[in-house]
């Protein structure tokens, strides 16, 4: 096909091309702004590795550095376990499963640091901040008692969401407009493609490779 004739098509079926891009869009507008419920997370920051102390900070080494950067990606498992989730839901009263709580998290390591974010996402985002400070705490408890070592340090408090992290409808809304538009353009030629019908005389000397000589016309365009 030539430019033109993709012109044509455009042209013809603009109507089905537009209506379905319109249908994808809005439908993504209702379920990102009525359907799905925002969700809210909370970060917090621990450092992994024990206390400083004024001569302990003068001794502090590279081996130390890279042992504790290596402990963050160990804690990082900790933190996600189910004696933490147990201990987090029995602080807070908690009415929910472990596994509820444990698909609620995830940690993360900050590069090459000996910084470990803990981030916990709810509907609630008061419940995200809380089970974030707390999960932070379970962490240094737990594993105080079964490492007896003091490796988790607080730095400081997750902060209570403003916003939802989830979702975000104005992505949404544009990746939909997208979709529907290469949509559209994929049914409209799908169309075209099924269509054997010969709608003009152009189209003929096209396909027999011979002129036309005369055309009957529709009798409805002498009524």
């Amino acid at each position: 096909m030539e430019l033109h004739e993709y012109l044509q098509i455009f042209r013809k079926r603009w109507t089905l091309i537009v209506l379905i891009t319109l249908i994808t869009t809005l439908s993504s507008a209702v379920v990102s702004f009525f359907v799905i419920k925002p969700t809210y997370k909370a970060d917090i920051s621990v450092i992994i590795g024990k206390p400083k102390t004024e001569s302990s900070a003068n001794q502090t080494n590279y081996n130390d550095v890279m042992m504790y950067q290596k402990l963050v990606k160990t804690y990082s498992q900790f933190a996600q376990s189910r004696t933490v989730a147990e201990n987090v839901i029995n602080k807070m009263n908690l009415t929910m499963k472990v596994e509820t709580l444990q698909s609620m998290i995830s940690v993360s390591p900050m590069g090459d640091t000996e910084f470990l974010t803990i981030t916990v996402k709810s509907k609630d985002p008061k419940q995200a901040m809380d089970i974030a400070n707390q999960l932070a705490k379970s962490l240094k408890e737990v594993s105080y008692n079964v490492n007896k070592s003091d490796n988790v340090q607080m730095l400081d408090n997750a902060q209570l969401p403003t916003r939802p992290a989830s979702p975000k409808p104005l992505l949404n809304i544009a990746i939909a407009f997208f979709i529907g538009l290469m949509l559209s353009v994929g049914v409209v030629f799908i169309i075209e493609y099924l269509d054997n019908t010969v709608k003009s005389a152009e189209e003929i000397e096209k396909l027999v490779g011979l002129p036309v000589i005369g055309v009957i016309p529709n009798i409805k365009d002498f009524e």
